[in-house]
């Protein structure tokens, strides 16, 4: 289990390393940057859908306690 300090130092890290929340029900959710997701004391709250602005238009809660996994999205490498 994951808890809500854990995700606020993700969150917090610099630089900041674009992240998967995978959950028990196998949905994933991807945090691309510090102001895609926010963390609660007991979930975390990610931005799913942006408009062209980049503003969220949509938001899913994820409960602590579904969450199975958190993993690296790979970034391309800059040659």
């Amino acid at each position: 289990m994951f808890t809500a300090r854990q995700l606020k130092e993700r969150m917090e890290q610099k630089p900041f390393r674009p992240f998967r929340i995978k959950m028990s029900n196998g949905e994933t959710y991807d945090v691309k940057n510090h102001d895609a997701a926010f963390v609660l004391s007991n979930a975390i709250e990610v931005g799913i859908e942006q408009d062209l602005e980049g503003f969220v238009l949509l938001t899913r809660r994820c409960d602590l306690l579904h969450i199975a996994s958190i993993e690296d999205i790979p970034t391309p490498q800059v040659a």
